[in-house]
């Protein structure tokens, strides 16, 4: 059985793995029968918990070059952090120990840049994009000279951090561990043009939302 990593451990090897995609050098690791029967009967901890969009150009154990049973990945469209997202990852951190937490958006986002471009968005999606459109207004007073691609690419970052803030609120769990150094939260940016991922470290209010 593997032992869970530490925080910074974890983040490196997602780093590895990532430049390994990026450059068509993927090891595709963890797969088959020997794994499945490993991870059937109770494997190891995941390296860590991904949340993130389910836009499916953003597979994320591909992204990562991991295999079964190393992430826990909670997918929602527009890689929002709403009540159930952060209940789930409040389980990742209490009952299987994961030393890591990373928030993926992505570029060319569909929601938040319908939220950028003020389409009329269906009803349904009113509960989805609330916290969309507070992170594209931060985004807009901290760089009111964008436009174009520049502002899309700046909401998609400022989205990343809204999440990472309302995760701090509705997942206790995740805050009590984060306080005690068990769990490391950061956020990352994944380019779905060219499989890159742009590392954003903590939030910039880090200590104040996890303290």
């Amino acid at each position: 059985m593997r032992r869970t990593p530490g925080p910074e451990q974890a983040l490196s090897l997602l780093k590895e793995g990532n430049a390994r995609f990026a450059a068509g050098r993927g090891k595709h690791p963890n797969l088959g029968r020997p794994r499945l029967k490993e991870t059937a009967a109770g494997g190891g901890p995941p390296l860590a918990a991904v949340l993130s969009c389910c836009d499916p150009r953003v597979p994320v154990e591909l992204v990562f070059d991991v295999g079964v049973g190393d992430l826990f990945v909670a997918r929602v469209a527009g890689y929002v952090c709403g009540a159930d997202e952060a209940a789930s990852l409040d389980y990742a951190v209490v009952r299987l120990g994961v030393p890591l937490i990373v928030v993926l958006g992505h570029t060319d986002c569909r929601l938040v840049n319908a939220v950028v471009l003020e389409e009329r968005l269906p009803f349904s999606l009113l509960s989805l994009s609330g916290s969309v459109r507070l992170a594209v207004a931060a985004a807009r007073r901290a760089r009111p000279d964008l436009e174009g691609q520049a502002l899309l690419r700046e909401a998609a970052v400022a989205n990343v951090w809204q999440s990472i803030e309302d995760l701090s609120v509705r997942a206790p769990l995740v805050r009590e561990a984060a306080r005690a150094k068990r769990l490391h939260v950061v956020g990352a940016l994944y380019d779905v043009a060219d499989g890159t991922v742009r590392w954003l470290g903590h939030h910039p209010d880090q200590a104040r939302l996890f303290g």
